[in-house]
């Protein structure tokens, strides 16, 4: 298995043996485990799941030059302080959002660890399908102005 960085659809080979069970941001399209999230393949225990990357562009409110973005996973037992098991990471994020976060260690040696596990912690801007800035109606969700549809985000408190 590779630790590569994987885009949503983007088939993912496995190693010989026996099939691990797939977790969040995984799912299988014509026979292949396919990611369903930008992020890097891992385990956790017996089942393979994808962690979601994301670029730190901002450090203590300062933006960094172009180029010099650092990279962070957000991994789900990260997401929130309680029911940590129910957490599903596509629930909570999505690519393109804006995510205020907390680095919390290292990581491995390309990317940084971030929690979101702080009610002032999570999404802060999100756009829709519709392309229109999605406004927060609850910790939870976030409402297109545009169609008034609901999409299920991990929302900062303002």
């Amino acid at each position: 298995m590779t630790s590569e960085t994987l885009l949503p659809g983007q088939p993912l080979t496995l190693p010989l043996g026996p099939s691990p069970s797939l977790g969040a941001g995984l799912y299988i399209k014509d026979g292949r485990v396919r990611a369903s999230l930008v992020g890097v393949p891992r385990y956790e225990g017996p089942t393979l799941t994808i962690s979601p990357t994301v670029a730190i562009s901002v450090v203590d409110g300062l933006p960094l030059p172009a180029g010099e973005e650092f990279t962070g996973v957000i991994r789900s037992q990260d997401v929130r302080a309680t029911e940590k098991d129910k957490v599903r990471i596509g629930d909570c994020f999505r690519g393109g959002d804006v995510v205020k976060g907390i680095v919390i260690s290292l990581g491995d040696a390309r990317s940084y660890y971030i929690t979101t596990a702080r009610n002032d912690l999570g999404v802060i801007f999100a756009t829709s399908e519709a392309g229109a800035t999605m406004e927060p109606v609850s910790w939870q969700a976030m409402r297109c102005p545009r169609t008034g549809r609901i999409e299920k985000r991990k929302c900062a408190k303002p």
